[in-house]
């Protein structure tokens, strides 16, 4: 292949999107590189005809990760956050310094113990509240310190 049908190519790649260069040229993969086709939508209830078109795609990473710096992925142990269907074994995209709101799931340091948990907020008081009926709410002696906001759980199936 010459130069000029490389250089060709590459640009073609870049004006659609499926890589770009970085600061220093080196090339990367594009907002589409990893894109997923979006087939349409189907019904979580009763049965109905189901139409497949193409009607657009995705990145996963465009979709989940809003801070691409301050994104990373924990893997869940325990079932104090079953009820919010968290289960043992799935994944956790997590935002560091992200600012929690009332009933965010976080990642936090409660009196030197790691966890994960809804955040709440009542006037003042701030505690951390599991989703299962078995654990109670969780109230610091000493500090509470929040790491990083839940984003997406992802669960793979086989």
């Amino acid at each position: 292949m010459s130069k000029n049908a490389a250089y060709k190519l590459v640009t073609h790649l870049m004006d659609g999107g499926w890589i770009e260069k970085d600061a220093a040229g080196k090339l990367l993969p594009g907002p589409l590189f990893h894109a997923v086709p979006v087939l349409g939508t189907v019904t979580a209830g009763f049965p109905s005809p189901a139409e497949e078109e193409l009607a657009d795609t995705m990145s996963l990473d465009e979709y989940l990760i809003t801070n691409k710096e301050a994104t990373y992925i924990l893997k869940v142990n325990g079932e104090s956050m079953i009820e919010a269907g968290i289960l043992p074994g799935d994944m956790l995209l997590v935002e560091r310094g992200a600012e929690p709101r009332d009933g965010n799931i976080v990642i936090a340091q409660i009196d030197r113990e790691w966890t994960m948990k809804f955040f709440r907020r009542r006037g003042r008081q701030v505690f951390l509240e599991a989703a299962n009926k078995d654990f109670k709410p969780i109230h610091p002696q000493e500090e509470l310190k929040i790491a990083a906001v839940v984003r997406a759980v992802i669960r793979k199936y086989s």
